[in-house]
């Protein structure tokens, strides 16, 4: 029941330099069996440590489009295809 009412989470962690990032931004595909089945949309690609030790990266599309697009277009959220594209990079 509860994979059913969630359609989008956003993963955060605390990276090797102690500060919180989102790393993933996913949506719940489906049940199989008692397997919750996740799709990343969004995900962390580290680049590497900074001159202070920061983590550095870009915050990249997988090529997947939310299921849920259309439920968020009902709210209001209309959301351009192109952010969905392998290439599009995000600041992070």
């Amino acid at each position: 029941m509860l994979a059913s009412a969630i359609q989008i989470v956003v993963h955060s962690a605390r990276l090797s330099d102690g500060t919180r990032k989102f790393t993933n931004i996913s949506e719940v595909a489906g049940v199989v069996g008692d397997q919750v089945d996740m799709q990343d949309i969004f995900v962390l690609e580290r680049t590497g440590i900074g001159p202070r030790g920061n983590v550095t990266g870009k915050f990249k599309a997988t090529g997947a489009r939310p299921r849920a697009l259309e439920r968020l277009k009902s709210y209001g959220v209309h959301l351009p295809n192109s952010i969905f594209t392998e290439v599009q990079e995000i600041k992070t």
